[in-house]
């Protein structure tokens, strides 16, 4: 089959298919309707199924890896005008479950997420909840620190005057504590979705 009786077929499973969407996608992605779907490179696969996973609009929408095979440009157009732009048109009656490695590249969409590993759920949280428990604290003294009462950091790590300090829900505590030793900087800001990932297998391993 072509692109074009690709996608018609798919539409005629559904109850409904958002017409404009299709043709609005295949323009973004420049493929060619007339084209046979198996003559497709794979990452011209992806953006079809990726085509025929939206236009039906479910108000569930799961999506395994959905980047996979396509180019950095095309991931970053897809994942902000296509997956934010369906959400956020009905964000009450639309859910999107992605499942990905690519974390970073989907921060700005995630209101809620899961950390598995190995077949284990590591962390569950909301984003918002998440930045706020998990910060990195960067601190510089006049001279190489010794003595410092750290526990219950996350991780520590020391290179010189400079440390960086990881904090899991007790960043305020570890802050007067490094205060209290007249630092010459002292900065603490949120981590990542990614670094939040590395850090919760650390604390995973941690207590095993």
């Amino acid at each position: 089959m072509t692109v074009s009786q690709t996608l018609e077929f798919l539409a005629s499973f559904r109850p409904r298919w958002n017409r404009d969407m299709e043709a609005d996608l295949l323009e973004r992605f420049q493929l060619d309707p007339t084209r046979k779907a198996s003559s497709l490179s794979k990452g011209q696969k992806t953006q079809l199924a990726l085509i025929g996973a939206v236009c039906p609009e479910p108000e569930l929408l799961v999506l395994d890896e959905p980047t996979s095979g396509l180019d950095p440009i095309v991931r970053r157009e897809f994942i902000e005008t296509v997956i934010g732009a369906y959400h956020s048109s009905d964000p009450e009656n639309r859910t999107v479950f992605v499942s990905t490695h690519l974390i970073a590249e989907f921060e700005g969409l995630i209101d809620e997420f899961t950390i598995v590993e190995q077949g284990r759920e590591l962390l569950t949280m909301e984003a918002d909840d998440a930045r706020d428990r998990f910060q990195k604290i960067r601190v510089c003294f006049p001279q190489p620190p010794s003595g410092l009462d750290l526990a219950g950091a996350l991780s520590v790590r020391q290179s010189g005057r400079e440390m960086e300090i990881l904090a899991d829900g007790n960043s305020k505590l570890l802050l007067e504590r490094l205060r209290a030793r007249q630092p010459e900087e002292l900065h603490c800001q949120s981590l990542s979705l990614e670094e939040i990932f590395v850090a919760a297998g650390t604390l995973a391993k941690a207590r095993l």
